[in-house]
């Protein structure tokens, strides 16, 4: 784990749990241990921070590229380096720069024409000069591996730029959200959809699921075991959410007979071994579910900021499901740390495509 000098730990007065340190930047050891382990051959994957403006950015690149990976900046070039030796960062002038103006004059540049062209042929210059599209161009257009952004944009933004020049995958018939989540016990959950849709159908929310078990396999390397939420446990309530829920898992199970899947189930049902025995003996993911699949965005969303705030779990993401590449978005109020593990997951997602355009089992 990296780290800077620690400052004063500070407690947050309204969960009683201790404040991140805003000066200290840590890597998560398994996403670390992962890549690194993923790039035993040799391959080291370029993932580009579009918002080179932003000090953040700056001090992330710094951790990844000590990490032994290769950010890419986007920017001038003079202009990144110099503020980067001012805020101390070590080795800056070994940094890939890119410059906007040569990306939009190369193959990003015509890549973004062809994407307006249909049906934003008006937007085409704003594009051209915005480096969130032309991170996404690169990376459509194999000048990197994969993409991070959203220091300082809305989430909507990230992922129009997504669509709009990445596309979804051929597999991929909807673009979904996940987040890692690590508990402070150390274990790891994915839960999805909790950013992009709200209010999914049957076919939507079996795309979800099977979208987040890919994601969770890709960063975790573990075997997805997938818990389709509801307030209602294998037929304890009758209602029409409840029957959307049922509806997208016989879905999952016909389209991927592979994955563990079971569903509806309640929360505690799905995680915790004594309930799961009470109320669903016979389920074979009830009591040991690591993937969490939630009714809609408003149950994910809330669901994932109670075990951030209340139970102390860290949240990485919200990580993008179903692109043709691994694009993933930032929170605007992201730490330093909160980019260097965002982009490590990233390059996982592009370390791994056997994970992300393949069945999980």
């Amino acid at each position: 784990m990296l780290k800077t000098p620690a400052a004063r730990s500070r407690t947050d007065p309204v969960t009683a749990l201790p404040e991140p340190d805003p000066d200290e930047v840590a890597i998560d050891p398994m996403l670390l241990e992962r890549v690194l382990g993923l790039c035993e051959n040799g391959t080291r994957p370029t993932v580009v921070l579009a918002e080179s403006h932003d000090d953040r950015i700056l001090r992330a690149a710094g951790v990844l590229a000590e990490a032994g990976l290769r950010p890419v900046l986007i920017g001038d070039r003079d202009d990144v380096l110099r503020r980067g030796e001012r805020l101390g960062v070590a080795r800056v002038d070994e940094w890939r720069v890119d410059d906007p103006a040569d990306l939009a004059a190369g193959a990003p540049g015509a890549r973004i024409r062809r994407s307006a062209a249909s049906k934003h042929r008006d937007l085409t210059e704003k594009w051209l000069h915005d480096p969130v599209f032309l991170a996404a161009a690169a990376v459509a257009e194999g000048a990197a591996d994969a993409a991070v952004a959203g220091a300082d944009r809305p989430t909507a933004e990230v992922i129009r730029a997504g669509l709009a020049i990445v596309g979804l995958a051929a597999d991929s018939t909807v673009l979904s959200s996940s987040f890692l989540m690590k508990l402070a016990d150390g274990r790891y959950l994915g839960f999805g959809d909790c950013a992009v849709i709200p209010v999914p159908d049957d076919e939507q929310l079996a795309a979800i699921a099977v979208a987040t078990a890919r994601t969770f396999a890709a960063i975790t390397g573990a075997s997805p075991s997938v818990a389709m939420l509801s307030f209602s446990t294998a037929g304890s309530a009758q209602h029409t959410d409840i029957d959307r829920v049922r509806l997208a898992t016989q879905r999952i199970r016909s389209t991927c007979p592979e994955l563990d899947v079971d569903g509806e189930l309640q929360f505690d049902a799905a995680i915790v071994e004594s309930v799961a025995k009470s109320k669903a003996p016979d389920s074979l993911v009830a009591g040991h579910a690591n993937v969490l699949v939630f009714p809609n965005l408003a149950a994910g969303n809330i669901g994932y900021k109670i075990a951030e705030r209340l139970a102390g779990a860290h949240a990485f993401g919200p990580l993008l499901q179903g692109l043709a590449a691994p694009i993933n978005d930032l929170s605007r109020g992201a730490s330093v740390s909160d980019v260097v593990n965002v982009g490590l997951i990233t390059c996982l997602q592009a370390l791994t495509p056997a994970a992300a355009t393949q069945p999980p089992g």
